[in-house]
């Protein structure tokens, strides 16, 4: 298998890689409560997510829900930096659950409203959703791909903050779909962990990072990426109006300026018409050009 993580200088241990998939199109910010089917469009792209669903212990079906917000996105992150670092499917989640906690940023907290609560929710959301992609750029081909992102887990709690930190006697294992794990390994994009770890309070500044660092990998001239299109590619709460598209256009434009901060070095510009972007260096340094072999 072709690793094209080994393009790039990640001598660096705060170096992470995140899926291209979703620097193209982005997972909800808000729940988007009970509707069958929710969807992203990016170009000639689009991504449909259908809610997991189990039986309860009664025999009646639930739903697990849509993964969201800022935990998800993390996540996405660490299965694609561990399957590059690792070359295998089979993850194990760190030795306790504060360890793999520790890992996304997130503190052990107990609790309702706890991380270690917000967490499994989120996890389980993730894995269980099915996730659909199709490209409808031509008119005589049908393309399309199933992407869900494992195919199973074993995922060990504890119920609050004080047993969190202790080791568990069985490994917390997620092991990834064939399709997301071929995904990562041959398109991963680099990404700074302290990027991360600076932007991680909103889920918006984190996909805006992460489609600048994908955008500035391959941008060779200048381009303007016009309000519409951003409002498709990364969705909108606001309504489709003037005062929404204002509103809109406001809200990137501010989380923008937030990127930038970490990322100085791209030549990203909010303007009247789009954001403007100009080719710039990435964030994390290439390598260059060297022989890859297979395995």
């Amino acid at each position: 298998m072709r690793r094209a993580a080994e393009l790039w200088d990640h001598d660096d241990p705060e170096i992470g890689y995140h899926p291209r998939l979703f620097c193209q199109l982005v997972l909800p910010y808000k729940d988007p409560g009970d509707v069958p089917v929710w969807g992203r469009r990016n170009g000639d792209r689009s991504l449909t997510i259908e809610p997991g669903r189990k039986l309860d212990r009664d025999g009646n079906p639930f739903c697990w829900g849509y993964p969201y917000g800022t935990i998800p996105r993390l996540l996405l992150t660490w299965l694609a930096t561990e399957a590059v670092r690792t070359q295998s499917p089979e993850l194990v989640l760190g030795e306790s659950l504060s360890d793999f906690m520790g890992q996304l940023g997130l503190a052990p907290t107990g609790g309702v409203r706890g991380n270690i609560t917000r967490l499994r929710d989120q996890m389980n959301r993730l894995f269980k959703a099915r996730v659909s992609v199709e490209y409808d750029g031509n008119a005589m081909m049908d393309a399309g791909v199933q992407l869900n992102i494992a195919t199973a887990r074993s995922l060990w709690w504890s119920d609050d903050d004080r047993n969190a930190s202790q080791r568990s006697l069985m490994p917390s294992i997620v092991v990834l779909s064939d399709t997301f794990f071929k995904e990562v390994l041959e398109h991963p994009v680099p990404v700074s962990a302290d990027a991360l770890r600076a932007l991680r309070g909103s889920p918006l500044r984190l996909d805006i990072y992460a489609w600048l660092t994908h955008r500035m990998s391959y941008l060779n001239r200048r381009t303007t990426v016009t309000w519409d299109q951003l409002r498709f590619q990364f969705g909108s709460q606001c309504a489709d109006n003037r005062f929404g598209r204002a509103k809109f256009k406001d809200m990137f434009t501010k989380q923008l300026a937030h990127v930038l901060l970490v990322y100085p070095e791209a030549h990203a510009e909010a303007t009247s018409v789009g954001v403007v972007l100009k080719p710039s260096r990435t964030h994390v340094p290439f390598r260059g050009v060297r022989a890859l072999t297979s395995n």
